[in-house]
């Protein structure tokens, strides 16, 4: 299995191909242009096969109904932010769009709690790391040593908490309880720029000092 960085959008939302052994993919966060997305999907010739998204803002969704109506695969998303979807306002994209409202159908699956996700030969741990937004998940593959952080953690830094339903004090809660417990080789791919690991995090996020 391997995963592969596809920068996506004006604000370079990093959008994450899961592949698997036979060529299989999960997408997660595909935020923008999914015309790029899709071509370079066609010309590795991988089979999505689901879409995860780790949050509901706008430039994480922007190309999920192009995705999933191209593929015919189905959506999953935290239950606390499942309105998001069509919900311009909630998603952030009639605050920072100038009038392009972003507006998605309704997810397929909604996750309602933690839990271990088996799609396909994929085997993924879904952490609730709410703070950045109320729905926030962080998806761990113990495989590959690897969680996607989505706008939870970020090299050097940590998501923002100044949009609705943001908390700064949970935010941190969530990077300590869910993140920092992870081994210190785990590889984070967050939600924008480039990956880090955990125990980077730990040595020198000014963020996460005590």
């Amino acid at each position: 299995m391997k995963w592969q960085r596809v920068p996506l959008g004006p604000l370079e939302t990093n959008c994450y191909l899961f592949v698997g052994n036979q060529q299989e993919c999960i997408i997660i966060d595909p935020g923008d242009e999914g015309a790029k997305l899709h071509s370079i999907i066609n010309k590795q010739k991988l089979k999505p096969i689901a879409i995860l998204l780790t949050h509901a803002h706008f430039d994480h969704i922007g190309a999920v109904d192009q995705m999933r109506d191209v593929f015919h695969i189905p959506v999953y998303i935290h239950k606390k932010e499942a309105d998001w979807l069509n919900n311009p306002h909630l998603n952030g994209s009639q605050m920072f769009m100038m009038g392009n409202a972003v507006q998605q159908k309704p997810a397929d699956y909604i996750i309602h709690q933690e839990d271990t996700l088996t799609i396909g030969e994929f085997t993924i741990e879904l952490f609730e790391t709410p703070g950045h937004s109320p729905g926030s998940l962080s998806f761990y593959v113990k495989e590959l040593s690897t969680v996607f952080a989505g706008d939870t953690l970020f090299l050097g830094s940590i998501g923002r908490t100044d949009l609705p339903g943001g908390n700064h004090q949970q935010l941190l809660t969530s990077i300590k309880q869910k993140l920092l417990v992870l081994p210190d080789d785990t590889m984070v791919l967050p939600g924008h720029g480039p990956e880090t690991t955990i125990g980077n995090e730990k040595r020198t996020n000014p963020f996460l000092a005590e």
